[in-house]
């Protein structure tokens, strides 16, 4: 049997109080269901979308982007219209409104915790196993990701200065995401340009080959001192 998206009863009055979400939705169906409120689109659409918006800080949700509307469409949370470009069959889906009641409570819940996926700090921590040119040349990639980053910025930036920005009713909230990616991305371009000063100082990458720790780093991360406290005594 199909899941269904179903409300559940107040058990008071009977009345409907909450969305009971279906378990088989991920964050990416979600998204898709966000683009679905904006406008129709084909999964090919989706797709492209996709990639433009999430690829950045939800990277797996282009992997699974074609399953989705059909995920959403048995549960009802979408349906779909099909017609033909020429001989080429198309299919266009679109939100109902038990989407948009999904999307509206997925949105009150509390986000799970963040994470960093990043594979080439992965070969950081375990560098001592290589050579001093591996672990250079990682941090090279991991500051040419953030620089590729920060020119997709750049790009989005001046596609919404434009005359006809994409969907200029979501200017304010994308601009949100946009200075958070440009400033993760600088701060990796820092943190890259510290660390290949660091190692290009060191004889080798173990102890015995004379890496030294940045102790100032370590004394900084040690301090009881936050961001936010920071801010507070400084009035921000």
């Amino acid at each position: 049997m199909a899941e269904r998206y179903e409300k559940s009863l107040d058990p008071v009055n009977g009345e409907n109080d909450s969305a009971a979400l279906p378990k088989s939705l991920s964050t990416t169906s979600y998204a898709v269901l966000g683009l679905l409120a904006l406008r129709p689109w084909s999964t090919y659409e989706l797709a492209q979308q996709m990639k433009r918006g999430l690829h950045y800080f939800w990277r797996s949700a282009e992997s699974g982007v074609y399953q989705e509307p059909k995920k959403l469409l048995a549960l009802g949370l979408a349906r779909a219209e099909r017609s033909h470009v020429g001989k080429r069959p198309r299919t266009v889906y679109s939100i109902t409104p038990e989407g948009r009641e999904a999307l509206s409570e997925w949105l009150s819940l509390s986000p799970g915790p963040s994470h960093v996926a990043v594979e080439g700090l992965v070969k950081v921590w375990i560098a001592e196993q290589g050579t001093k040119d591996q672990l250079l040349s990682t941090i090279g990639a991991i500051r040419d990701d953030a620089e590729a980053l920060l020119s997709h910025a750049r790009t989005v930036a001046r596609e919404y200065l434009s005359e006809n920005p994409p969907f200029p009713e979501r200017v304010h909230v994308n601009t949100l995401v946009l200075k958070f990616m440009r400033d993760y991305a600088q701060t990796v371009v820092r943190w890259s340009d510290w660390a290949e000063r660091e190692v290009a100082a060191w004889p080798g990458v173990t102890r015995s080959m004379g890496a030294a720790p940045a102790l100032d780093v370590l004394r900084e991360a040690a301090a009881p001192s936050s961001v936010r406290g920071a801010r507070l005594s400084s009035g921000r």
